[in-house]
């Protein structure tokens, strides 16, 4: 508290179990959240966004109870935030954190921009490479369209 009284500090209530995402680019906080379905989830869930971060300006932060990320929730994660990371919280600790890392081939997270690729035509899973991390260029295996961050689509 300040000197008058007056809370200067927001509080996000601990959870007993579960995963918290931190280090979210403030701005895809809630593609971050849109992408776990959050809203659907009947456990306590806590999103927060824009909070002073000494390394990203402004980050989010999501806190889910009761859930833990699957392998392929973590790099959807990757993909639109590549600086997150994702602790597993057991009895109120953190047990494990992970730093989130984008694979070098990523399988059914992106969708194709190339209208004309088969993955958009044909029921093909699509498939990238990572060509470069930051900034992020990916390729595709079929068509070998080359994108940005900017032009990613998550399935």
């Amino acid at each position: 508290m300040s000197k008058a009284g007056i809370k200067t500090e927001l509080k996000i209530p601990a959870i007993k179990e579960g995963t918290v995402i931190d280090h979210i680019p403030a701005k895809v906080t809630f593609k971050v959240a849109n992408m776990l379905d959050v809203a659907n989830m009947s456990n306590v869930v806590s999103v927060a966004t824009n909070l002073r971060s000494k390394t990203l300006g402004e980050k989010g932060i999501i806190k889910i109870g009761g859930k833990f990320l699957t392998e392929e929730e973590v790099d959807k994660i990757a993909v639109v935030a590549p600086k997150a990371t994702v602790n597993i919280i057991k009895d109120y600790r953190v047990k494990e954190k992970i730093k989130v890392k984008l694979p070098d081939v990523i399988e059914k997270i992106v969708k194709c921009s190339n209208p004309d690729c088969i993955t958009n035509n044909e029921e093909v899973k699509t498939k990238f490479y990572a060509l470069g991390k930051e900034p992020l260029k990916i390729r595709c295996h079929y068509c070998e369209r080359c994108m940005q961050r900017e032009d990613i689509e998550l399935i």
